[in-house]
């Protein structure tokens, strides 16, 4: 089981690492002006902070949502103790279903915290690969969060 969240993270690391900031966008030239704006998706009628411990808090749909939850499940990864491997397998599960509906300007930021938290739950210290790409991603979303009212706390 381990072999295979760790398989998933290095994949997760790769597409993360492809998916620079500044990059191209994907549809190309075609450059219709209501395709590109899907951070306007309303964000669901939770709060993500009221859900906290709880497998559905992962679904947030819009940036300020996504922002919020993030802050709230990296305090939850920095609070929970180095030899909880289940507790970390639960952050990484919830960051990767979080990573599924974020917008995708804040999404990278749930990829960065599912390789910590997936490092923690193999009993190994956070690597720097999962180092930078934390670093990366909270660079690239300090923006659109900024934007949206929530600053981000790691």
């Amino acid at each position: 089981m381990k072999r295979l969240l760790a398989m998933i993270a290095l994949t997760g690391a790769a597409c993360l690492t492809a998916c620079t900031p500044g990059g191209s966008p994907a549809p190309g030239p075609s450059d219709s002006t209501g395709a590109s704006d899907s951070a306007e998706t309303p964000g669901s009628a939770e709060t993500p902070g009221s859900t906290e411990g709880t497998p559905s808090s992962a679904g947030a749909s819009g940036v300020k949502d996504s922002c919020e939850l993030f802050n709230s499940l990296y305090a939850e990864y920095a609070a929970t103790a180095k030899e909880d491997a289940d507790a970390f397998d639960d952050i990484y599960l919830r960051s990767d279903e979080a990573q599924a509906t974020a917008p995708e300007e804040v999404s990278g930021l749930f990829s960065a915290l599912g390789m910590l938290a997936l490092d923690r739950s193999l009993g190994e210290a956070p690597s720097q690969e999962s180092k930078d790409a934390i670093q990366d991603a909270f660079l690239a979303s300090s923006g659109p969060c900024t934007a949206e009212g929530v600053t981000l706390k790691i």
